[in-house]
């Protein structure tokens, strides 16, 4: 019997407009009443996670930045997998070193130094996630630059000062390049550093995170905490950050859209994001 469900966002619960369809937040909220633990697993930030959720309707915890944050439903951090000050210098260093852009994902925001790759960097996400979305430019476009507009992104000269300032928490290094040599290149050398994690949400992005920092590691000990297993945990993901929770629950469901890969690791499949396939994945294990 499945008592918790992990629901990754981008691509997922989420269609093309980036909203959630009725269909999917009605499903939630069947599986809630039931008494199932719902929570979302995302690669977004709090900020970027909860307005979304909320216009739907959707109250629950969230597993954020891949896990190196958790939120109670509520909002309130209740645990947190971070990297150090000192670590992300380093790691700063080898994406300078291979020209390959990446922002810092962080308690107080989210801090890009180039306002145009940072547009590029989300329209990337955005259609990596949503196939037809590459015959929509502009609707693309208008999405990415909502995302700066409406202060998700902060614009600075320097990454310095954020660094040094010891009050600063780091959850993420999100990594993006169209040369696909030099992103490859700077991903090796990080990982052969052994401290980090690294996943992808889009073709030529990398999310980077503590080595604890991963969605299925985050999933493990918040089910643990509930008294629920694993093996009665189920996870719903398009992505490549999603496999470490496909792979470690009882029943990981693979969404119609994701790669190949990525349904190599699931146990089954679901219909895509466009055609509510979370709904249609959760009314079919609530049976």
């Amino acid at each position: 019997m499945v008592k918790c469900i992990a629901i990754d966002m981008d691509g997922t619960l989420l269609n093309n407009n980036h909203v959630v369809s009725k269909e999917n937040a009605d499903a939630i909220r069947v599986a809630q009443k039931s008494g199932v633990e719902v929570v979302i697993a995302t690669g977004r930030s709090y900020a970027e996670a909860k307005d979304v959720l909320a216009e739907a309707g959707i109250y629950s915890p969230i597993i954020c930045v891949n896990g190196a944050e958790v939120r109670s439903v509520d909002g309130e951090v209740v645990a947190t997998n971070p990297l150090g000050n000192r670590q992300v210098i380093e790691l700063a260093e080898v994406l300078d070193k291979n020209e390959v852009y990446f922002e810092l994902y962080t308690q107080k925001g989210t801090f890009s130094k180039d306002y145009d790759k940072a547009i590029a960097t989300i329209m990337d996400i955005f259609m990596s996630v949503n196939e037809e979305q590459k015959n929509d430019y502009d609707l693309v476009l208008k999405a990415a630059k909502e995302r700066m507009e409406e202060g998700r992104v902060k614009l600075v000269d320097s990454f310095d000062p954020i660094l040094e300032d010891e009050e600063t928490v780091v959850y993420k290094l999100l990594a993006f390049s169209l040369d696909k040599e030099k992103l490859q290149a700077a991903k090796a050398e990080l990982l052969e550093t052994g401290k980090v994690a690294i996943s992808s949400s889009g073709k030529d992005n990398l999310e980077i995170t503590s080595i604890e920092a991963q969605k299925g590691l985050a999933l493990t000990v918040f089910t643990k905490e509930l008294g629920i297993s694993m093996e009665d945990t189920m996870a719903i993901g398009d992505n490549y950050n999603d496999v470490s929770m496909l792979e470690r629950v009882g029943r990981g469901v693979a969404m119609g859209n994701a790669p190949d890969g990525v349904k190599a690791k699931a146990h089954m499949e679901t219909d895509t994001n466009i055609n509510s396939g979370v709904a249609k994945a959760v009314l079919e294990v609530l049976k």
